[in-house]
This record gives structure tokens, sequence and C-alpha cells, in this order.
């Protein structure tokens, strides 16, 4: 059995726009629902909800099936957990709050195996296809896709040298916590965050790597997308379901009054 494509970084690479969409519900079935909605890729969100391996694996499966890539963001940049991420079958990963090039570069060895990196070899896991995939190990690098996200005024201040570390394939802005770090916390849309992304994006594409942004502010993504985002994030799966919920019960209740 040949390796698995990432489809995700090839289109990157070719400069193709890939519209994502954060799963951060903890139920493999909306997963499911949302790989057949036209989506390019998936967020598999670790860091700010309830799941846990055994959670990416249910997801990374409900997707499999549909035309859609996954990415996984880990909790925290914690090899043992990228490296349980990665045999479980994730191609692309998204390291969070990656302050500096230090950091950078254990992500970098995180999803690599030595003597370039540290990830731990296992030969019978669902990402060798249980031993089915001839010389995963030599070859597991080249489909996998590493981005590294810059939310911290230090991570702006080294952007650089994070992009110029081996193996960082791309970095994803995230304007939530870059406003807390810059002060406006709770304003990710505050002026001077939103310039600080912009440009944070524009150098992230002259370094040569695709760069990511998450916003749901329409005007925030159209100007994330004319600054240079790729792979560009429009809807989480827990705001769509809330906006959707409120929507519907004030619908009912305006006509409920009215009825009165």
């Amino acid at each position: 059995m040949d390796l698995p494509r990432n489809r995700l970084k090839a289109a990157l690479a070719e400069g193709r726009q890939q519209l994502g969409y954060w799963c951060s519900i903890d139920d493999s079935a909306m997963t499911e629902l949302a790989a057949g909605s036209g989506y390019d890729w998936l967020l598999i969100d670790c860091e700010h909800t309830a799941m846990d391996a055994r959670s990416v694996l249910a997801h990374l499966q409900a997707a499999a099936a549909y035309p859609v890539d996954t990415m996984v963001r880990p909790s925290a940049l914690d090899p043992a957990e990228i490296k349980r991420v990665l045999d479980l079958g994730a191609q692309s990963i998204l390291v969070p709050y990656v302050r500096n090039a230090a950091e950078a570069e254990l992500a970098s060895a995180a999803v690599d195996y030595a003597p370039a990196g540290i990830r731990g070899v296992a030969g019978l896991t669902r990402a060798t296809r249980f031993g089915a995939v001839a010389e995963y190990a030599a070859r597991a690098r080249e489909e996998i896709f590493l981005a590294v996200q810059i939310e911290t005024v230090s991570a702006l201040d080294d952007l650089d040298a994070i992009l110029a570390v081996p193996g960082v394939d791309g970095a994803f802005v995230g304007p939530a916590d870059l406003a807390a770090s810059m002060g406006y916390r709770g304003q990710p849309g505050h002026p001077q965050v939103r310039a600080a992304a912009m440009d944070a994006i524009r150098r992230i594409r002259a370094a040569g790597k695709p760069a990511g942004f998450l916003t749901l502010d329409d005007a925030g993504l159209e100007e994330a997308i004319a600054a240079g985002s790729l792979f560009t994030a429009v809807e989480v799966d827990a705001a769509l379901l809330a906006r959707g919920a409120a929507a519907v019960a004030a619908r009912w209740r305006a006509t409920l009054a009215g009825e009165g």
C-alpha cells in the first residue's frame, strides 16, 4: 500500500485557497456531517475542547470517507501528544502558541523521526495502515504538513526566525490570543490587532510559506484572503450551532408574541 497523499499540503504548495471548518464539538457525527459539506479541510481541535486521542481517532475515521482533509490541533506543544496524533493517522498538525524559533524547532522535531527529529517509531499504527504502507518511517515526513500558530507579540518579533526553521511548512495567525498578547484581550477585531495579523500573513507569504487565519467576521476573512491567507477557516461548528439555535428561538418568540 502506498503512503496516503496529503491533498491539503499539495494544494497549498500550488497556491490554491483552501477553506476550512473548525470542529470543536466532540461528536464524530458532527464532523462527518461537516466532512460532506464542501469544505477543503476540517480542524479537529484538542486545545480548547474536551477532545483527547481517542476522540481524535473517531473524528479522523468519520471524515475518512469524504473528499476533505483533516488537520489536528493538539492541546499544546507536546511531542508525546503530537506523536500519538500522528500515529492515529493525522497528516496535518497545527501546533498552538509557538512563541519563538526554539519552540518551532521542537514542533518540527516532534513530527519527524530520528536523526532529524524525536518522533518515536511504531510499525503497527493507523498511520502505517497497520504495517501495510511500505517504508512508512522513511517517507512519512513527505506527506506531513506542520503549521505553527502565531498568536503572541513574541512570535511576531521572532517570525522570520520561526519561518526559517527547517520543517515548518506553514504558519497560522490566531487573532484572539494575539489580541490578548497585544493588550486588547477580547478584541480580536481591534484595528491594531487586525493590522498586525495582516502584516504577519504578508510576511509569512513573503517567506514562501502558506499562511492561515481564522475569524468569524466576514470583512476580516476578506482582508485576510487579500493579504494572502491560503488555508482560511471560515466557520466554527459550535458558533454555527449557537447562531442557528438562537435565531430559531428568536423567530418563534416573535411569531408567538404576534399571535398574542
